[in-house]
Order: C-alpha cells, then sequence, then structure tokens
C-alpha cells in the first residue's frame, strides 16, 4: 500500500495487543527481574512503579499523540523540512540500529527453540552449555544465517500489513506468550527452595534507596522497558482509530509490560536458585544459566522449548515494530509498496546487522550507542517538540485527556521533570 487511505488496526484489542508486543521483548525476560534484585527488590520495585507512572507513562503519551495527530510515518509527525526533522530522524535511526542487532541476538534464541525442538539440547551434557554458546557466537555461519531466519519471519508478517500481519500476528502470539510465562511461573514456585528467588526479587532492601544507582536504574529500566524513543510507539498510534483513548492505552501497555517482567522473573529465579545456580541477566542467563536449569529439571526438554518459544515471540513482537517505523517512512517518502518497503529494510538491517552476528563485542557496543545516546536524546527531543514547539492547545487535543487536572500535570511531566531524568540518565552514563 504506497497510497490512498492509511492502513489502521481492527479495533483496540488489535492497536493494544500489537503495542504491549512492541514493549514486552527480551530484556522483559533476561534484564529486568536481575536488575531488580540487584538493586533492592522490593524496594527498587516501587522506585520503578513510581517512575512508570510520572515519568514512563508521560513520555509514552507524548508519543502517542505525536503519532494520533499526524497520522503519519515518524519523519512527517516532527516536519521532513523543518528543524525538527532531526528529532525523527534521531528515533529513526535508533529504531534501525536497535533492529539490526535485535534480528542477532533473537536469531540466537530462534537456534536454540529449534534445538531444543530437536532434542538436542536435551541431550547436551550439563558442563557443555558455556562452550556450546561461545562455540556457536564465535562462528561466522550459524548467527548470519539465523539472523537471516528470523529476519525473513519478521518481513513476512510486516509484509502482510498493519491488519492481516502485524495485529493478527498480535493477537495470537500476546495470549500464548502470556499462557507460557503463567505457566512456566507457577512451575518455578513450585520447587523447593523457590523462596530464595522470590526473596531476590521482592524482599526491600530499604537501604538501597540511599543509593542513587537504584533511581538511575530504575529510571532507564521504566523508559527503555516501555519502547519510547524510537518512534514505534508514534507509527502505531498513527494507525489508531481517531477516538481513541490514549491516556488510557498508555496506562495499560506500561501496566501489561511490568506485569510480564514480572511474571517473568517469578519464572526463571525461583528455578534458578532452587537448583543452587548463580543468577545472570542477558545473554548469559538465557543461553547458560537456564539451559543448565533445564537439564537438572525432570521435564526440562519441554521446559527449555517452552522458554526459547517464549523469548523468540517476544523478539518476534518487538523486532515487527521496529522495522514498521522504516518501512512506515519510505511508503510515504518514495511511494514504495509495503512490500518493496519491507524488503528493502529488511536486506538493509541484515547486512548492517552481520558485524554484530560476527563479534559480540560489536553487539555490545551498538547496544550501548542506542541505549546510553540515540535513545535519550530521541526521547528528549520528542518531549521537546511535544511539550515546547507545538502549542500548548494542540498539544493537550493530541493527548485527548478527559480531565484538565490530569492534563496539566501531563504537560508538566513533559516539560520538565521527563527531560530532566533523561537528562540525568545521560549524564550518568557519560561519566560512567
Amino acid at each position: 500500500m504506497s497510497g490512498g487511505e492509511r492502513e489502521a488496526w481492527s479495533s483496540r484489542a488489535g492497536f493494544l495487543l500489537a503495542t504491549l508486543g512492541c514493549a514486552v521483548g527480551v530484556g522483559n525476560i533476561w534484564r529486568f527481574a536481575y536488575v531488580a534484585g540487584e538493586n533492592g527488590g522490593g524496594a527498587f520495585l516501587l522506585v520503578y512503579v513510581a517512575c512508570v507512572v510520572l515519568l514512563g507513562i508521560p513520555v509514552m503519551l507524548a508519543e502517542f499523540s505525536l503519532g494520533g495527530r499526524a497520522r503519519s510515518d515518524v519523519l512527517a509527525a516532527f516536519g521532513e523540512r523543518g528543524p525538527w526533522r532531526a528529532a525523527g530522524a534521531l528515533a529513526l535511526s535508533a529504531a534501525f540500529l536497535i533492529l539490526s542487532y535485535y534480528a542477532v541476538v533473537a536469531g540466537w534464541a530462534a537456534k536454540y527453540l529449534a534445538d531444543y525442538a530437536s532434542g538436542s539440547l536435551e541431550r547436551a551434557a550439563q558442563e557443555d552449555f558455556a562452550l556450546r554458546f561461545s562455540a556457536f557466537v564465535s562462528s561466522p555461519a550459524g548467527p548470519i544465517a539465523w539472523q537471516a531466519i528470523f529476519l525473513a519471519a519478521t518481513a513476512a508478517l510486516v509484509a502482510a500489513g498493519v491488519q492481516r500481519g502485524i495485529e493478527r500476528a498480535s493477537r495470537l502470539l500476546m495470549p500464548l506468550l502470556a499462557a507460557i510465562v503463567l505457566l512456566l511461573a507457577g512451575y518455578g514456585l513450585s520447587l523447593h527452595g523457590a523462596s530464595r528467588g522470590l526473596a531476590f526479587l521482592f524482599a526491600p532492601d530499604w537501604a538501597a534507596l540511599a543509593r542513587p544507582e537504584l533511581y538511575l536504574a530504575a529510571i532507564g529500566q521504566a523508559f527503555f522497558s516501555l519502547g519510547v524513543g524510537m518512534g514505534v510507539l508514534l507509527t502505531y498510534a498513527s494507525y489508531a482509530a481517531s477516538r481513541e483513548h490514549l491516556g488510557g492505552a498508555a496506562v495499560a501497555i506500561a501496566a501489561g509490560d511490568t506485569l510480564f517482567a514480572l511474571a517473568a522473573g517469578v519464572a526463571i529465579f525461583p528455578a534458578v536458585f532452587a537448583f543452587g545456580l548463580d543468577p545472570a541477566q542477558g545473554p548469559a542467563l538465557a543461553f547458560v544459566t537456564l539451559p543448565q536449569l533445564f537439564a537438572l529439571m525432570p521435564g526440562g526438554g519441554w521446559l527449555g522449548l517452552a522458554f526459547f518459544l517464549l523469548l523468540t515471540g517476544a523478539a518476534l513482537t518487538s523486532a515487527v515494530s521496529l522495522i514498521e517505523v522504516p518501512v512506515a517512512w519510505l511508503m510515504r517518502r518514495f511511494a514504495l509498496s509495503r512490500l518493496a518497503a519491507t524488503l528493502w529494510t529488511a536486506f538493509a538491517a541484515f547486512a548492517a546487522g552481520i558485524p554484530s552476528a560476527l563479534s559480540p563485542a560489536v553487539l555490545e557496543g551498538v547496544d550501548r550507542l542506542t541505549a546510553e545516546l540515540l535513545l535519550p536524546l530521541a526521547s528528549i527531543a520528542l518531549l521537546a517538540y511535544a511539550g515546547w514547539a507545538l502549542p500548548s492547545a494542540v498539544s493537550l487535543a493530541g493527548a485527548r485527556l478527559r480531565s484538565p487536572r490530569l492534563a496539566r500535570a501531563w504537560l508538566i511531566a513533559v516539560r520538565y521533570v521527563a527531560p530532566a531524568a533523561l537528562a540525568a540518565l545521560l549524564a550518568s552514563s557519560a561519566f560512567a
């Protein structure tokens, strides 16, 4: 669809499920719970929820409001010929760069899913998992091949369109992922010794409230878990109905994202502690610690299959949203069909991701570049545009808030509170 009427979600449920899918990703599964446990458990969770309410939701709503107002892609929302075009370019660049290396990590998950489905990982010796993962990521062919497979699946969904591809996949995958994480959480809670994992997650260390790094960790997690700054929320909101209650949508998605991350933590860490393994985060947790854990557990092959289906599915819903940002721009800017725009973007992301596939150090560097620089800068630019460049009446109309008191509070958060928090996050990264 290169011209004519703009595509749209078929229903409010489709919009909410697709947008929740963009927020729920691998970070919810392998990072959130570990960060919570390492930063005071229940004390961190209280600060995190406050950051989501006071910072994350207002920024989400700002991005939603720009998309709902423009009903176009991220560059058009800021104006391609005006001085604010750099803000749209930052968000577009961040989405593309994240997609390029995210597909590599998602390819690893898809490879492990295939290995559990074939039974090869279930039969692996306990001591082989670290060596197995290291050998896989060090080989040139395997990571590139699985990166290509994952990008092909992502492109196929996006090429099918907003309703027939993205929305249909979200309606199928999000309930499936919720069912898997709840089943795994129930199993984890049934294990003897699971209470140590729950204590790691939830027992409050009130002394941690005196540490500045707790607040920075909570701010960073609140912003980046919700997917702000990449133009994804803006693009998805541009497909929503003009009557959509965007404030309610932001609250629902933030709540769903947080609950999913907590459920993933309950699914993982009680079992990790019950079997005496050390907690970890990131690839070390997903590709070494958990396969070791599954090898020790009755029915571990099925549990491994369920976990990597969860990880791959969460990666897919996020990747679909990332690729849609440049696809929407290419369709409008160059009058390309959706299929052509999707293929160009997928090929470009594949090429850009090859260095990350060949070198974990490059992958980590691109991850840090986007998380610590591009996303905070893009978010600050978005807030400056919504809070200051646009007339207040226009911004408030775009936010569609029904309460004047809430509208005033939102504008204060967008103009002052959220930019200050993001500036503190940028400064902490610069001097880390």
